[in-house]
């Protein structure tokens, strides 16, 4: 089964812990040689998705929206971004080269293409800006591949 990512970033401390504790179940309800996880592995929900799949001893493919996209991530973040996009599979790449809102969009789009399931890790408000999680999720939906969404009862943004 390959299973997307999206999410927003810049969860708040609690909220991380249990978005975490919400993924990690979800993947190791699964078996590992049965689950391919495909990630933007941008901070937040797309990076602990990857990661707990890679513990999981399943297989990881990354998306990289843009040539630029690493250097409009967070600077603590890179470590984390290398080593994940250095342990996938597989890499797919959009072609564009700016890390923009369209980049961003047709990374996810890319993604949805390539998977059977997304997890959504999201609390149903609408996007934040073009190409947020709402936008990713209506579109997924629309597609017809199912959606399930993941957030902590009584969390917010």
């Amino acid at each position: 089964m390959r299973v997307g990512i999206t999410g927003p970033r810049g969860l708040n401390t609690p909220v991380e812990a249990q978005v975490r504790a919400l993924l990690t179940e979800y993947v190791t309800a699964h078996d590992p040689a049965d689950l391919v996880g495909v990630s933007c592995t941008a901070d937040g929900p797309d990076s602990w998705f990857a990661e707990t799949v890679l513990e999981h001893g399943s297989r990881l493919e990354a998306v990289v929206p843009a040539a630029e996209y690493r250097q409009g991530l967070p600077d603590w973040h890179h470590p984390v971004y290398d080593r994940l996009v250095c342990r996938a599979a597989d890499i797919h790449h959009t072609g564009m080269a700016e890390s923009t809102f369209k980049a961003h969009q047709a990374g996810s789009e890319i993604l949805v293409g390539l998977v059977d399931e997304l997890v959504a890790v999201w609390d149903g408000k609408p996007a934040r800006g073009y190409g947020g999680t709402a936008d990713v999720v209506a579109d997924t939906e629309r597609t017809g591949i199912p959606v399930r969404v993941l957030w902590p009862e009584g969390a917010s943004r």
